[in-house]
């Protein structure tokens, strides 16, 4: 992995953010950052509150003192336990820039036992999530497997299609550890 120049300012900045669990509390802010966002599909408050109470051992979420800067939300594939789906990633405006995303990535599969593989849909023209990913492979050393899950007739005609990306396997041996 290429090493990036980091000020002492961002460092410090960086190791102040916590990246851990959710607890139920969480899913407030996790339901108020994917409606700034203003490009995640915005679920119900409910929803988010049950995210963080049920998959909070697949889940993260970013913190900077008392201010939630970021989450993933993830969960196990039941027929394919060693794989990790990730369902949404978001970060606060005042972390962008940050490198965030991928750390709550790195974190996340740190966290998760037993996972060789991540998957996630993109649509086709979200730059900025296919670049993450494809960065996150390259950290992992783990190839991309990238096909179309659900096509616009499915999702309808207000929804571009959903592209798989099957990232994995990981390395174990040497693996990446994340520092939260």
């Amino acid at each position: 992995m290429k090493a990036e120049t980091t000020s002492p300012s961002d460092l410090r900045r960086n190791r102040a953010i916590r990246i851990k669990p959710p607890v139920v509390d969480d899913g407030v802010d996790l339901w108020r950052m994917a409606a700034e966002s203003k490009v995640l599909d915005v679920n119900s408050r409910y929803s988010y509150l049950l995210w963080c109470r049920d998959f909070s051992d697949t889940s993260v979420v970013a913190r900077r003192g008392e201010d939630a800067l970021g989450f993933v939300t993830g969960y196990r594939r039941p027929e394919v336990p060693d794989t990790l789906f990730v369902w949404q990633v978001a970060v606060d405006e005042r972390a962008r820039g940050e490198g965030l995303a991928g750390r709550m990535l790195d974190s996340l599969v740190d966290q998760v036992d037993d996972v060789q593989h991540l998957e996630t849909t993109i649509t086709p023209d979200n730059d900025a999530s296919i670049a993450l990913f494809t960065k996150f492979a390259e950290r992992w050393e783990a190839d991309v497997d990238r096909r179309e899950l659900f096509d616009e007739e499915l999702l309808g005609d207000d929804h571009l299609p959903e592209n798989r990306f099957r990232i994995g396997p990981f390395r174990t041996e040497g693996r990446l550890r994340s520092v939260s």
